[in-house]
């Protein structure tokens, strides 16, 4: 009864969140530049300081937390900049600054590459692949593009959550995410699938009604995997959840990794498919 009530609880929590946040994400996609980087970049430095805290309170290292929220707004921010080198400096200096910083830093000498691991790790993590939602919009048709990563895989969340809390009797990876289950996911994939199509219709996209229903698959799973990733590392820092922030949704990194792994996904579609097919 206990564990209905608290699911309830968190189901109205995500709901009520949920209706606030989207309009406002709808409106930053919509006007772009500079809008949407900035709110990408932000939301990803806060779930890039959610990732160090974990990493600190568990693996007992001490990441360049400042460093590496600079360098991920770099990394969100650099498919604006037209430098032809700029993104390789922008990754020389991720691998390269952490390493003579440390020559010099009192503390943390013991773990010292264990702390540049850690502190690269959540710059590439979340950094370079945030940047590939942000390149994605910048893109021909870019709008639609965003509008198409972002509703399948919200569609997708929110009924696998449903069916699998509903339905589930099989699990999915239970040494990794024991309340995922089979069942879940393929309605994950069902409602990305519907949203896909018509997010493709609305918004004109360039393919047609298979590249659409292979579009929310593909978008569905690159968020699932996403997702098992994350829960993969909470598990092995032995956390549940990243933080509290967004309620009903725990913390930033919670909603970032199935957003990033989805729009890496479409991106790469759209980049090497749909415009040079």
């Amino acid at each position: 009864m206990r564990l209905a009530l608290k699911n309830n609880s968190t189901f109205r929590q995500r709901t009520i969140t949920s209706i606030i946040a989207i309009p406002v994400v709808i409106i930053l996609i919509w006007f772009g530049w500079p809008w949407f980087t900035i709110f990408a970049a932000g939301w990803s430095a806060c779930a890039t300081y959610e990732f160090y805290a974990i990493v600190r309170n568990s693996k007992g290292v001490l990441p360049l937390t400042w460093f590496g929220l600079i360098w991920v707004a770099l990394l969100v921010f650099s498919p604006h900049i037209r430098y032809e080198h700029s993104l390789p400096l922008i990754i020389t200096g991720a691998v390269i600054i952490p390493l003579v910083y440390s020559l010099g830093r009192t503390r943390g000498k013991e773990n010292a590459f264990a702390n540049w691991a850690w502190t690269i790790a959540g710059i590439f993590y979340i950094g370079w692949l945030v940047s590939y939602m942000v390149a994605l919009r910048s893109l021909p048709d870019g709008r639609g593009w965003v509008m198409l990563a972002m509703g399948a895989t919200f569609a997708s969340d929110i009924c696998a959550f449903l069916a699998g809390r509903t339905f589930g009797k099989h699990r999915l990876a239970p040494y990794i995410s024991p309340n995922k289950t089979w069942e879940g996911s393929l309605a994950g994939i069902a409602g990305a699938v519907a949203v896909s199509i018509l997010i493709v219709r609305v918004f004109n996209l360039p393919v047609g009604y298979l590249e659409a229903v292979l579009l929310g698959v593909l978008i569905s799973a690159a968020g699932q995997i996403g997702d098992l990733v994350k829960s993969l590392f909470k598990r092995n820092s032995g956390v549940k959840d990243s933080g509290k922030a967004i309620p009903g949704h725990g913390g930033f990194l919670d909603r970032t990794d199935s957003m990033a792994f989805a729009g890496l996904v479409v991106y790469l579609y759209v980049f090497y498919i749909v415009l040079r097919g």
